[in-house]
């Protein structure tokens, strides 16, 4: 998977919140849920994804640009994200 994002958002990424856009193909991986991300338009389609990295629950919005995925952003989820992953994934069997 080809990978894009801004090298400076990457960083202070790692910094603040301990994640790596370069990780976003390990989110892919496993189980996760995406939704389009309509909140405003961005002059192109956004995604919002709620999977796991490295077991913690966390939330991208990415971006398909050709044949890459652009990483937007990568936070930890929160207390109502984590619950509706769990409760998927219990779903999923």
């Amino acid at each position: 998977m080809k990978i894009e994002y801004d090298p400076n958002k990457r960083q202070r990424t790692l910094e603040e919140r301990g994640l790596d856009f370069e990780s976003i193909a390990e989110v892919f991986d496993g189980f996760y849920l995406v939704r389009m991300d309509d909140r405003k338009d961005y002059g192109e389609v956004r995604h919002i994804m709620l999977g796991a990295l490295k077991e913690r629950p966390v939330v991208c919005v990415w971006t398909q640009r050709d044949d890459a995925v652009r990483v937007i952003s990568m936070r930890i989820a929160d207390d109502e994200e984590r619950e509706i992953y769990r409760r998927e994934l219990e779903r999923s069997g």
